[in-house]
């Protein structure tokens, strides 16, 4: 059922003007942009979209638009390639083994940090298997398994049993991850019958976690919620990653409704992440550091304990770096959280953030 949803999806400017109006202008950027960073839009998201509204913030983050034209930014801002052992899998913090398994959203967002891949090249894709496993057998220090894409969740049920197999028999590896945004943007993906048996049956061996991806509260609908009871129900947990996105959820009202909506559904929020520099992303969503900070504290006073154990973080080429906040009006603290480098463990920055700096140089983290 959730694949002959996907054949409905919305993929050209002919299908988006039967539900949005918009200018030549828009129509011509679209066409052109699509033609460089694809477009595609569930008829389930699309429904979430106040299409009378032209800066609704979910109309922002799967509708292409033309500031996406201004070449600012890279295309691999955190070292994925260096960080690549065998083709597809990627070894960057010791304990984490990260897959990519497939380019293929659902839906793709206009803030997407593998823009250079997603829906366009399959190179960069996990393609045997025997050769992600055999790297991470002999590197036992990896205790999970963080399978992403693209959108993990896009892959067949089959492929999914096939890698669960796989990474259930290594022992080293205590629990697997799936990195996904279809509960934001096709829930009915995950509410499979089959799907739902295979979590089920891996579930009683290893735990196994839906890393979900809301960053705005109109985004969890009846139908995720429907679908996070039913993975519940059969022991999947929960965490969800947030970016801070400019004109979409840089407001603490709308971060802390988002933040509690999850903790009330129980989905524990662990990570708000500073938007990355990607190429035609920086310039539309970025949000420098200092109004980040302000955004994040006054978030914080709206919440009580559950809903704000999430870190502010960006993921940096050297690691993931935690957003502390400022000493004073010009100078910021930051920790690491997770290093590249044993070196870099737990270590403290002090970085002038005056100028409007909303990500960190080389030269910050020497």
């Amino acid at each position: 059922m959730w694949k002959e949803e996907l054949r409905h999806n919305i993929t050209t400017v002919e299908e988006l003007e039967k539900y949005i109006s918009l200018t030549e202008q828009e129509k011509a950027d679209i066409r052109e942009l699509s033609r460089r960073f694809p477009m595609a839009i569930t008829r389930h998201y699309m429904k979430l979209i106040d299409v009378n509204n032209p800066a609704d913030p979910l109309r922002k983050l799967v509708i292409p638009s033309g500031v996406e034209f201004v070449q600012e930014g890279l295309l691999d801002t955190s070292g994925e390639a260096q960080n690549t052992k065998v083709n597809g899998l990627q070894h960057k913090y010791a304990p984490t083994a990260l897959m990519l398994s497939t380019n293929a959203c659902a839906s793709y967002c206009r803030f997407c940090f593998r823009k250079r891949m997603v829906g366009l090249t399959d190179n960069e894709i996990a393609r045997r298997m025997d050769e992600v496993a055999e790297y991470i057998r002999e590197n036992s220090i990896i205790d999970n398994v963080l399978i992403s894409g693209g959108d993990s969740l896009m892959n067949s049920n089959e492929l999914i049993k096939r890698m669960l197999d796989i990474f259930m028999d290594i022992d080293s590896i205590r629990y697997i991850r799936f990195g996904t945004r279809m509960l934001s943007v096709l829930p009915q993906r995950l509410m499979d019958e089959e799907f739902l048996r295979l979590m089920e049956d891996y579930n009683r061996r290893k735990q196994i976690y839906i890393i979900t991806h809301f960053d705005h509260p109109r985004e969890i609908s009846p139908e995720a919620l429907e679908a996070v009871e039913k993975l519940k129900k059969v022991g999947v947990a929960f965490k969800n990653q947030t970016v801070l996105l400019r004109g979409v959820n840089d407001n603490p009202t709308v971060m802390a409704e988002l933040m509690n909506r999850l903790t009330t559904c129980g989905i524990s929020s662990y990570y708000i992440f500073q938007c990355r520099p990607v190429l035609g992303v920086k310039k539309q969503f970025q949000v420098p550091f200092i109004e980040g900070n302000r955004i994040i504290n006054e978030t914080r006073k709206l919440l009580s304990g559950p809903a704000k154990q999430f870190r502010y973080a960006l993921s940096h080429v050297t690691g993931k770096i935690e957003i502390i906040g400022m000493v004073d009006q010009k100078y910021m603290l930051f920790k690491y959280h997770q290093a590249k480098h044993v070196s870099d463990n737990s270590r403290i920055l002090t970085v002038d953030v005056s100028d409007g700096k909303a990500w960190l140089d080389e030269e910050d983290v020497k």
